[in-house]
This record gives C-alpha cells, structure tokens and sequence, in this order.
C-alpha cells in the first residue's frame, strides 16, 4: 500500500488524547509493575546500513505481523497500561500501514514517538505521520558531517537528517536527536550540540555503542572504558551548553554510573538523581517486527524474548516470562567480576544489561563504569576490552571480549584478564562459569 492511499483513508478527527507519556507510579504491594514504554520495531525494513546496528537492519522480517495484527497489538499494549509507544526499525515509515497503527496508539490513550535516521522521511511523510498523530521525532544523528556519513554508510545522510527535524518541526512534530558515543564522534558532541540547538531540538538522548550487530563486527568503533576517563569531562561541558540552549539532555542506560557527574546526568531522569538499576521488563518492553515480546529493546535471542505475541498475547508474556521478569527476579549473587563486590553493587546491579552481555557473554560485569573507571586510575590501573570471538550474522547477535586490566604505564604487562562466561542459556541466574573452565571454545 503507498503512503497516500494510506493517509487517504485515516479518519478525520477533530482531536486526539494527549496521551499518558512514560510516567509510571509503583505497583501495588505483590502486583507487577506496568511497563510505561513499549519500544517496538514496527519493521526490520530500512533505507540505510549503519555500521552500528543492532538488528542488523535492512530486510524486512519474516512473517512480521499483518495490519490488523498491529493493531490488535496496539489494543492490548493500551489495556496492559503502556503510556508511550516509540517506533523504531529499520525504518518505520518504510510500512505505509505505520498510519493507522499511530491514530490506534493515539486514539487508545497512548503517548506516540518514532526514532528513525531520517534518510527518507520527506515533508510529505512527515505531514502524513503527524496528521495520524505521531508526537516526537528523534532523528539519529551520529556526529558532524563525516563521521556520521562514515557510520551510516550514505553520503549526504547527515545533512538530510536536518532536513528531517526540519520536516517535522514544520508539519506540527517535537523533535528529538540520539547520538552513539564511539571513537567517530565522541569529540564532537560540543559543535554537534549547537547545531541541534539551532534546529529547534528539545531533547537529546546519548549512549554508548554497544558491541552488537554490526557493531560486533566493528570493534573498532567502541570506546575503551578507560577512555571514560575523557568523555566525562567533556559530558560536562555539553551538559551545560545544552542548558544554555534551553536542550534537555538524556542519558541513556548505558552512560554514567556513580560517577561525580552522576547527578548532572540524571537530575531530570531520576527524582534522587542517580541511577537504579537496569529497567528491562520493570518499566519498558520490546517488539520485535514478527510479534517477538522481549525485556529489552536493544538485546536479542532466546533469553531474552519471552515469547511470541501470537502464540501467548501480551499480558501473559509480560507478567509471566521468565525472560521478561528476569532483571527483575535475579540478585546480587547474578553479579561477578569488578561489580560483584563493588559498594553501588545493589543499586546499580552491574549497569546496562544491552552493554554487558554482548560484551562478555552475560549480565553481571560492566567495564563501561565511570565509577570503576575512576578507581581504576587512582590504583594506577586502566581496563580495555579486547574481542576474542566474533558475531554470526543475526539480529543482535555479538561476539565475545576480555577485560585487561593493567597499570597505566605503556609496555607493563596486565594485572589480570578477565575472560567471557558462559551465558544465561547454560545457567539463567548466578555469575555463570569463565568459558575455559566449561570447556567451551571462544570461537
């Protein structure tokens, strides 16, 4: 179906409901919390092959849901209490169809976003997916002009990423941007954030590459934690220039720690300012095209999907997938390595799970720590992740890395090296078991 057939046959309304947006209240006592975002990849479809994606991004799924299947989908996202619904892909726009699921959302009480790297997103659609009632925009963009062309593998991407906050601020849309920190463009997020400013953007998200999907295949791109030590302070300078030009700043979960900057990075995310633990299947969920349900967002495979949408439906899947109740089920004994015995241990239980478990095979010891990194470099130490296993070719698949912890000064030997363990498939709770000693091989 086109684009105008489509928007020809949305119903016209005088209004729509503002919509819930991603605030959500404690559950009562022995009830499982509402998730306050469903982040859904409507299609696996897209227009561009960034060096960075997760899902590997380009074909459309198999057997991703029919029309009526999203909606149907839509209705139950609405009675499990969703507050927001961002679509993701691939690139949403590319499903014509993406109309009638936006009124749904809109119509059934539900907040609206779409995150997309804006390739395609002419002012024709993006008058099309307004008047439907999409809400927010956030256009990816990967630093200036030839990292982020570098990344996304499309010359001339970066500029018609402005072109499209321009369409969407024009058709009647807030906009948004989302930036990766990797080695391309964490020098650059301070010119970069004058620009957003000078766009007309409101928010602007920033995260870490994670080491998944075609990232996987380039480790290239990935900082090292002890380059942490760096991108802090700037962080602070683009904090503060954001609040100049009146930009939000959002951090992603996989950004911060413990860290001094911690309050700055969370003052408007966090009531108390710092961060509390992974929110998978505590606050948000993800789809995937075909109807997979899954804790996560940005994390693939069997143990983390609880499940397929048409087999179970939504309310069975979020309340009762082990997989989806994992973050919230597991303990303190689920932490090993630096985080197991680190004093913010309980709080933070070992950071984002999307970041540690592509890295090293399971959740439970993250490298990628402000605070781990700081006290690494007062014991005169550093840590780096060395990749000792690649990724095959599915969907968030990732390979495998060591942590090297050694002493700053060049040419000393490491102090130790932490190795992968196996993951949640061979034992689902607890720390796991280093590979080596399970006797499986790293590649």
């Amino acid at each position: 179906m086109k684009l105008r057939e489509a928007r020809r046959r949305l119903p016209v309304v005088e209004s729509l409901p503002p919509g819930r947006g991603r605030r959500v209240l404690p559950p009562p006592r022995g009830a499982v919390q509402r998730p306050a975002l469903a982040v859904w990849e409507f299609t696996r479809a897209c227009d561009q092959r960034c060096k960075a994606c997760g899902p590997r991004a380009g074909v459309a799924r198999p057997d991703e849901l029919t029309t009526d299947e999203a909606l149907r989908l839509v209705d139950e996202l609405a009675e499990l209490g969703v507050g927001e619904v961002a679509l993701i892909g691939g690139e949403a726009y590319l499903r014509a169809d993406v109309l009638w699921v936006i009124r749904r959302i809109r119509e059934r009480g539900m907040s609206c976003s779409m995150t997309t790297g804006g390739l395609g997103l002419t002012q024709t659609r993006a008058d099309a997916l307004v008047e439907a009632g999409l809400q927010l925009v956030s256009v990816s963009i990967d630093g200036l002009e030839a990292s982020h062309d570098a990344l996304r593998g499309t010359p001339g991407g970066w500029r018609r990423c402005f072109e499209a906050l321009a369409h969407s601020r024009k058709a009647g849309a807030r906009i948004a941007a989302n930036t990766q920190i990797n080695r391309l463009s964490w020098r650059e997020l301070l010119p970069l954030c004058d620009l957003l400013a000078d766009a007309g953007v409101e928010v602007w998200q920033m995260f870490l590459t994670m080491p998944h999907g075609n990232a996987a295949d380039h480790p290239e791109l990935l900082l090292q934690p002890f380059e942490l030590l760096e991108l802090f302070p700037a962080l602070d300078r683009v904090i503060a220039r954001c609040a100049a030009r009146r930009m939000r700043f959002w951090p992603g979960n996989n950004l911060g720690y413990f860290g001094p900057l911690e309050g700055k990075l969370r003052r408007l995310q966090q009531e108390d300012g710092h961060y509390k633990g992974c929110s998978a299947g505590r606050t948000g969920l993800g789809i995937e095209a075909d109807g997979t349900i899954k804790s996560c967002p940005s994390l693939g495979g069997a143990v983390n999907a609880g499940g397929n949408w048409r087999d179970h439906g939504l309310r069975a899947l979020w309340e009762r997938a082990p997989e989806i109740r994992y973050v919230e089920d597991r303990g303190v004994d689920s932490l090993w390595g630096y985080c197991r015995d680190c004093y913010y241990a309980e709080t933070c239980m070992g950071g984002c799970t999307a970041m540690s478990e592509p890295l090293l095979g399971r959740p439970g010891n993250n490298p990628y720590c402000h605070h781990r990194a700081l006290e690494m470099d007062r014991m005169g130490l550093r840590e780096r992740v060395e990749q000792v296993a690649g990724a095959d070719d599915e969907a968030f698949a990732h390979g495998l890395f060591q942590i090297v912890r050694e002493p700053k000064v060049a040419g000393a030997l490491p102090v130790t090296i932490e190795g992968p363990r196996t993951g949640r498939e061979v034992a689902f709770f607890g720390a796991g078991t280093p590979l080596e000693r399970a006797g499986e091989t790293l590649s």
